[in-house]
């Protein structure tokens, strides 16, 4: 109950999961509260340090570019900047290098936003700014949740955060 985020305790006590002895991420991500409330649990209720936070950041850019790019299918520089963050993390190319990436898949967002796709523009977004764990985070599960979504993008999403909490085992505070 300490960690239920915005939900009263009249509201937690009715989730699915609430009542188990232990409660895993795969619990939560399973259940039946909205992707945002999600996203909400695992980045603000477990124990990630910035690092965690960051690559589980950039897999969930990965899972939503597929939005971005099935829209705009010429458009590059959405890849192009979660590549370059790649090569910046080996020390392949400069921050310089690595920052003009991100404001080239920022305009991206920009142009998609200005071509009223939230969807997509929330995909770059999350991109653009995979650095910035909880921005980007809260960008791919909205993109990963939007109406144009399919359930292929919610199911490889909530996937990817199970696998993500798994392989680095990361527990819920």
């Amino acid at each position: 109950m300490d960690n239920r985020g915005c939900y009263s305790e009249e509201q937690a006590e009715k989730l699915s999961f609430i009542k188990q002895n232990e409660i895993t991420i795969a619990d939560i991500m399973n259940s039946e509260i909205p992707m945002k409330d999600k996203r909400w649990w695992f980045i603000n209720a477990c124990e990630m340090t910035t690092k965690n936070r960051i690559d589980l950041a950039l897999i969930l850019a990965r899972v939503v570019l597929p939005i971005y790019e099935n829209k705009y299918p010429n458009d590059k520089r959405v890849r192009e900047c979660l590549d370059a963050i790649d090569d910046f993390n080996a020390g392949k190319i400069t921050r310089d290098d690595l920052l003009a990436k991100r404001r080239d898949a920022a305009y991206a967002a920009d142009a998609a936003d200005a071509d009223a796709d939230a969807d997509a523009a929330a995909a770059a977004y999350a991109v653009a700014y995979g650095a910035y764990a909880a921005d980007a985070a809260d960008a791919a599960a909205y993109a990963a949740d939007a109406d144009a979504a399919d359930a292929a993008y919610k199911k490889a999403f909530i996937t990817a955060v199970i696998k993500f909490f798994e392989d680095n085992k990361i527990n819920l505070n």
